[in-house]
């Protein structure tokens, strides 16, 4: 299903590639996670020359996929559960490039979330049509009550319900998503279960998101689109899936892929604008240069390239702040799961967990390994972790949820802890960089960079880099990309009207 109300971003005009210039610009992109490939794909599909520097062994970034090995066995591994919503449209364009089909994704027809009471919400069968699919999973909801709807606060709840981007951050950027629910007297135990889902995905508690994201989120997921809330995920591990079929589509248009390699410092070059140095001592000399990199990443390249930029937004990138870390847990079990589990559930008030997989419902190589071993695939995500809890507090959760569980063997398994993700603390959206930069033929794309347009998650890396491409690519009179988003503002003209009035302190 394609949302007629999508919005259509129109590709900047220009020469239909460098064909016709007298000469082929090049451009390094540093990281190759969502953001630097889908850079690259815009940058070669109009004939730049591009190399990708990235410092892992494998692509993807937080989306990557590889291979580890436990007593002979070869094992799956990535950073975990990753959702592919329908309204995900620049990043599933990007995925288009392997295969027009999309094959390589499948749908998961729900995802329940459970509450700590034992109440369980589900996304299944919700209406399509805005705002009703809000209001039915609303109504529905054992968290939530009809004396709940008419005690909210509708003037103060306007701006949730008719989202402006950017104009939300405006309006909400100041305050923490936690203070403004309560404000609005959203009922707590739905909070807890709906809204604090999407929060935590955010790798942050509600007190430390900023309120405007958790609107836009809002926007984006429920009142902002048709597409709905049930999503896609990738048929087998993301190198196999996703990243090893983009690379060969790059390959082909002649990207050059560096792996294990890692940017140090970014300086004005002799020859072209740039020269890239890595760790390694290769130096890469470059027209332009995108930095497509998590947050910790760019503040150690610009830190150590003293001549990008200004002052102002060397700070910028300075201040930047990362969530607090999260930690994935996969767990190789000799004995299956109950059938009737869902493929992934959400939690609340179970921590430190937020969500299970059973990664044989989906995956290619977790269904060969269940498949071969009688067992099963499980994987625990504990978001937003402000303290080192023991690895068996979640698996104890797993246990109290999944009681089959507890008397399975563990025959493999892996932890990863990692703290790369942005925060989108209150207060911080203006001070945020921009994909364009104070240097000529410099640009960023990321999910923390800042984009004023309806995405989040994934789609905002993706978002990001075919802007970044656009950005350059208009620089020398070359053709964009086009690009799709929700629509940018809420659909309800009336609930539009409560909004503005709100913000005007109507009584």
């Amino acid at each position: 299903m394609i949302d007629r109300h999508r919005h259509v971003h129109p590709a900047p005009p220009g020469l239909p590639d460098t064909g016709s210039l007298s000469w082929r610009p090049r451009v390094v992109v540093v990281g190759g996670g969502i953001a630097g490939l889908t850079a690259a794909t815009g940058l070669a599909e109009r004939g730049i020359d591009v190399d990708v520097v990235e410092r892992e062994e494998y692509l993807g970034g937080r989306v990557g996929g590889w291979t580890e090995y436990s007593d002979g066995a070869e094992l799956a591994m990535n950073r975990g559960f990753h959702a592919f919503f329908r309204q995900y449209y620049n990043l599933r364009n990007l995925l288009r490039r392997a295969d027009p089909q999309l094959r390589m994704l499948a749908p998961v027809e729900d995802y329940p979330l459970l509450d700590g009471a034992g109440r369980r919400d589900s996304f299944r069968g919700l209406p399509r049509t805005p705002p009703w699919n809000a209001l039915a999973f609303a109504l529905r909801s054992p968290t939530f009550r009809l004396s709940d709807l008419a005690r909210i606060d509708a003037r103060a709840a306007a701006p949730l319900a008719a989202v402006s981007v950017p104009d939300i951050y405006r309006r909400l950027d100041h305050i923490d998503a936690d203070t403004f629910l309560k404000s609005i007297n959203f009922p707590e135990s739905a909070r807890h279960l709906a809204f604090e889902v999407f929060s935590r995905s955010f790798f942050a508690e509600p007190a430390q998101l900023s309120a405007a994201e958790l609107a836009t989120m809002f926007h984006i997921y429920f009142l902002g689109s048709s597409e709905g809330l049930i999503f896609d995920v990738a048929t087998a591990n993301f190198d196999v899936a996703l990243w090893n079929p983009i690379r060969q589509y790059l390959s082909d248009r002649g990207v050059r892929v560096h792996l294990g390699a890692q940017v140090r410092r970014v300086c004005p070059g002799d020859a072209k604008a740039f020269r890239v140095h890595t760790d390694s001592g290769d130096q890469l000399d470059a027209d332009a240069v995108v930095l497509a990199l998590d947050v910790g990443g760019l503040q150690q390249v610009v830190a150590a390239s003293p001549d990008l930029g200004d002052e102002r937004w060397r700070e910028r990138i300075s201040q930047l702040r990362t969530a607090p870390s999260f930690v994935v847990h996969r767990l190789w079990l000799d004995s299956p799961v109950d059938s009737n589990r869902s493929a992934f559930l959400g939690t609340a008030g179970h921590e430190p967990l937020d969500n299970i997989s059973v990664l044989e419902r989906y995956e290619r190589e977790a269904a060969a390994w269940a498949g071969a071993n009688r067992g099963s695939v499980v994987e625990l995500h504990s978001y937003a972790m402000t303290s080192e809890l023991p690895d068996e507090v979640a698996i104890g959760q797993l246990h109290k949820l999944y009681g089959e569980t507890a008397a399975a063997r563990v025959v493999h398994q892996r932890v990863l802890r990692r703290s790369d993700c942005p925060l989108f603390a209150p207060g911080t959206y203006s001070q945020r960089p921009a994909v364009a930069t104070p240097q000529p033929g410099l640009v960023l794309a990321g999910d923390g960079i800042r984009v004023d347009l309806p995405v989040a998650l994934m789609e905002r890396a993706a978002t990001t880099g075919w802007s970044a491409a656009n950005q350059l690519l208009s620089s020398w009179g070359i053709a964009g990309h086009e690009l799709y988003t929700v629509p940018t503002r809420g659909r309800s003209a009336l609930l539009r009207w409560m909004a503005e009035r709100q913000g005007r302190g109507a009584p």
